[in-house]
């Protein structure tokens, strides 16, 4: 990866002649439902790349749902460049890195192999349906600790540890249902009745969730936050008026924001939010395909349009390019071993889950 991010740097500096797609149809694999924010996300960048890239080619979305995203994941590090001479991308999320970054015996594929040509920082959501919101006394969850809750979700090493922990960590009684294949099956659940307490990504609360407050059947509990410049947890800026789970914790009796368990939420926060969501070209990418990409996502984030565009349907974060989405990748494909010792132990004790 690093030796494909400095080709690709002299590449760019030197005025590479880049890749032409023109007649083709890319292919950009999410492996989620079509329900989703992944969805979302590649729905919305989809007919702007299209218009970036050189020739104009077709981009198709194709979802590949299953394993929480690994059956995707492992088809795509199967793939190789010369097959595909460009027309081949792969999107993936936070819960594509978790079990990367766990070890999950089910997976099969290597960040280290992919290209990255854009990093997409998101933030999350937590909902609450009107009765169970009216049991919080402002940011304090203390009332919701003797209520029993359902929540869909694609499995415990996914993205889905993040509210898992914390809800555990507020004290609320959170019963997963695992095997959704994306985090809109999940709000389904909630609309139908047969969850009553979930979270979505910006892109799927702003478009899915949003309707249901206004229509005043779903109540926000807390944004997951962002991050400032320092590294500390602040308010989302796509939801300033939403608390944090840091401030909810705060104000909530047994929730600490200091400690192993707090340093290891965040790690996972950090790992699965800011870096959220990436485009890959897959092993043995050309420095063209690469500089190819890498400049037409930087066309479309040129846009005149985009800023507003991008808000209404992502929320407001960075698109990262280049060294930036480099970057991204390290920090979303690295946590600190106590962090990963401490979710690892968490899950065998809490769901059963052993990854060795």
């Amino acid at each position: 990866m690093a030796a494909a991010a400095a080709t690709f740097a002299v590449q760019a500096n030197a005025g590479g002649h880049g890749i032409d797609l023109e007649g083709k149809t890319v292919e950009w694999i999410i492996p989620f439902s079509e329900t989703g924010g992944s969805a979302k996300w590649a729905n919305f960048y989809a007919p702007l790349l299209s218009e970036a890239l050189p020739g104009q080619p077709t981009v198709v979305v194709k979802f590949m749902p299953g394993a929480g995203s690994t059956k995707g994941a492992n088809f795509f590090q199967e793939q190789d460049y010369a097959d595909s001479e460009g027309t081949l991308i792969f999107g993936s999320s936070g819960s594509t890195q978790f079990p990367f970054l766990l070890g999950d015996p089910r997976v099969k594929y290597n960040y280290a192999d992919w290209n990255v040509v854009l990093a997409s920082g998101t933030g999350g959501v937590a909902y609450l349906p009107p009765d169970m919101a009216a049991k919080m006394d402002g940011l304090d969850a203390s009332g919701l600790q003797g209520e029993d809750f359902i929540y869909g979700s694609q499995g415990a090493t996914r993205l889905d540890l993040v509210p898992l922990l914390a809800w555990e960590m507020l004290g609320l009684q959170v019963e997963p249902v695992f095997g959704i294949k994306g985090r809109g099956d999940g709000r389904l659940m909630f609309e139908r009745g047969e969850a009553n307490i979930d979270y979505q990504t910006s892109s799927s609360f702003l478009s899915g969730v949003t309707p249901l407050v206004e229509a005043g059947t779903a109540v926000p509990m807390m944004s997951w936050g962002a991050l400032d410049a320092d590294g500390n947890i602040v308010r989302d800026p796509t939801f300033p008026d939403m608390p944090t789970f840091k401030e909810v914790c705060e104000a909530t009796d047994g929730c600490e924001t200091s400690g192993t368990q707090w340093d290891a939420w965040k790690a996972f926060f950090i790992a699965g939010f800011p870096a959220q969501k990436m485009v890959f070209l897959p092993n043995g990418a050309s420095a063209d395909a690469i500089a190819t990409y890498t400049q037409a996502f930087e066309a479309v984030k040129a846009r005149a349009d985009f800023g507003d565009i991008s808000s209404k349907r992502l929320g407001k974060y960075p698109q990262m390019t280049g060294a930036e989405a480099q970057g991204a990748l390290e920090s979303g494909t690295n946590v600190p071993q106590e962090a990963k010792d401490f979710v690892v132990g968490w899950l065998e004790e809490r769901y059963g889950v052993t990854l060795n």
